[in-house]
């Protein structure tokens, strides 16, 4: 068999949001004090292929929102020597807001979802708040509009895009949740997205609240663990300790981007 091709996995931080750990757990945390959520799309780059996980929002995105905006999750891909107009493939985890904003940058990509993906953003969930809350109607008619002009892979279940990389559906947090597994110098290596906001999410079992699925969400933290030799391997998909634990590759990056597989 042909040696798989290392990915080297980067993530990029766009925004911020002051919030409290009661916030981020269901039943909230008997020890609430600030625990604040960072926003991030993810870069993996190979020999021969290059992967954009997720595409931020933008600013008036952040306004609207509330939320902190740092820079267009561009500069960060274009500090690393990716312009987003020539990107071929975007993996779209999930449709909420904050991950599928800026796509409109990506002129000739291609994006991998989950077909159950679609068809819950613009099902009969979508009718009531809980549950649509976290989506922006314009960013998943524009999909929608993706698919009309052929530019959408969907996929039904767990797919093997390459050999150094694969799709896992596991739900939960929205029906089509997907995370990403990938082939690094390290090992695999999973971005959980929003399968675990935080690593205490999964590693405490305590649920994050914006769930359509508690019990598909659970199911989906013992999954990740079969995709890695490490549990440390899997990324949260907002947690402000990635930037700790994890390196700049220059200096000019410092804040902005870390690298996840070294």
């Amino acid at each position: 068999m042909a040696e798989r091709e290392p990915f080297a996995v980067y993530a990029i931080r766009y925004a911020t949001l002051e919030k409290r750990a009661s916030e981020n757990f269901i039943g909230g945390d008997p020890h609430d004090g600030p625990m604040p959520m960072d926003y991030f799309v993810w870069l993996a780059v190979s020999a021969s292929r290059t992967f954009v996980i997720d595409t931020g929002f933008n600013q008036s995105m952040a306004i609207k929102r509330g939320r902190q905006f740092l820079q267009c999750p561009s500069v960060g891909l274009k500090l690393l020597g990716v312009d987003p107009a020539t990107v071929q493939d975007v993996i779209v985890t999930h449709l909420h807001y904050d991950h599928i904003g800026n796509f409109d940058l990506f002129k000739q990509a291609r994006f991998h979802l989950q077909d159950s993906e679609m068809a819950y953003a613009t099902g009969h969930h979508m009718a009531n708040a809980f549950f649509s809350h976290a989506f922006e109607v314009e960013e998943v008619v524009s999909m929608v509009r993706n698919v009309y002009a052929g530019r959408v892979e969907f996929y039904n279940g767990d797919a093997i895009l390459a050999p150094n990389l694969s799709l896992h559906h596991v739900g939960g947090h929205t029906k089509g949740l997907q995370v990403v597994r990938l082939w690094t110098h390290g090992g695999w290596l999973v971005l959980a997205s929003d399968a675990s906001h935080y690593a205490a999410n999964m590693n405490e079992q305590r649920p994050f609240p914006v769930v359509v699925d508690v019990g598909q969400m659970i199911d989906g933290w013992k999954k990740m663990r079969t995709l890695v030799d490490d549990p440390a391997r899997i990324i949260p998909g907002h947690d402000p300790a990635v930037m700790r634990n994890y390196s700049s590759p220059s200096a000019a990056l410092q804040g902005i981007v870390v690298r996840l597989d070294i």
